[in-house]
């Protein structure tokens, strides 16, 4: 198949409720926020998510195969990215070769989250160093309104272990987001996706992922329900370059608070300013 003919651009809407949507280990892993007060989520943190549904995805599509695995969903059971990469014999030729080229094409090839975010191989006593750009770029995502951040105060009924000190009530503290409406924007570039082979089927594999982001992310930080993509605005462009930039398709989508205190979705205006011979697909996840 071909590579992407379009260029794309998108928005995802998620809502928060009583959960920690990414804690900053800086900061006792209280949720993240800016210096305005408005709650922030990692670009890192979202690839991530991304990753893990396509991880889920690959149990069913053989073919579909993850470079960049966290150890909780780990299903080749290579312990390292080292290892996962010698285990490609097209990359151990390329390597052996020193073809830098052929080993970027080899592991878009082999990886999906390679050929989509890009990737830097470069392995402690390898003698090839490669870095691949992805045509998928994703933008932190920030709440509309600034959050409030609970913090509440929890115990253990038992000693971890057999004759330790401390008392079986040792106190400790967990941070949540009663209510947060964040946003996130995104887009696929043509010209880097001709590079890595990224093609229209791994862009509906994306915009799968995004529409179904949290789901199996389930944690004690984030129970079941607590975190739902609300929305989803997905422009297709009639050419590679696209008819407007990414900045102004991304502006079009308007989302303003309708109360002063927010605690639920139906409290924002959501609405789209028309772009001529450029209407989005949008998916409403409610």
């Amino acid at each position: 198949m071909s590579s992407l003919q379009n260029k794309i651009d998108f928005a995802v809407i998620f809502s928060v409720k009583n959960a920690n949507p990414n804690g900053n280990p800086l900061n006792g892993n209280r949720p993240r926020e800016d210096y305005d007060g408005y709650g922030e989520m990692s670009d890192v943190c979202i690839k991530r998510k991304i990753r893990n549904r396509f991880i889920d995805l690959s149990k069913e599509d053989e073919s579909l195969k993850v470079f960049v695995q966290s150890d909780d969903r780990n299903i080749d059971g290579f312990k390292s990215l080292r290892d996962r990469a010698d285990a490609c014999e097209a990359l151990k030729k390329a390597e052996k070769n020193k073809d830098n080229t052929a080993f970027a094409k080899a592991a878009c090839e082999q990886w999906m989250d390679v050929r989509s975010f890009g990737q830097v191989f470069a392995f402690k006593g390898s003698e090839v160093s490669v870095g691949v750009r992805g045509p998928v770029s994703i933008h932190p995502a920030f709440s509309v309104s600034p959050i409030e951040i609970q913090s509440i105060q929890i115990t253990k009924s038992v000693n971890s272990v057999t004759g330790d000190k401390k008392s079986s009530d040792t106190m400790g503290t967990k941070h949540r987001v009663p209510f947060g409406l964040y946003v996130f924007y995104g887009s696929i570039n043509c010209q880097l996706a001709e590079l890595t082979g990224f093609n229209d089927e791994d862009a509906d594999k994306i915009l799968w992922a995004l529409r179904s982001l949290f789901e199996n992310d389930t944690s004690s930080a984030r129970p079941d329900g607590s975190m739902e993509v609300c929305k989803v605005c997905w422009w297709k462009h009639n050419n590679k370059n696209g008819q407007y930039s990414s900045a102004k398709v991304h502006r079009s989508l308007k989302i303003e608070p309708k109360a002063e205190n927010p605690h639920s979705i139906d409290d924002y205006e959501i609405e789209l300013d028309k772009l001529e011979e450029l209407e989005p697909q949008v998916y409403d996840e409610l």
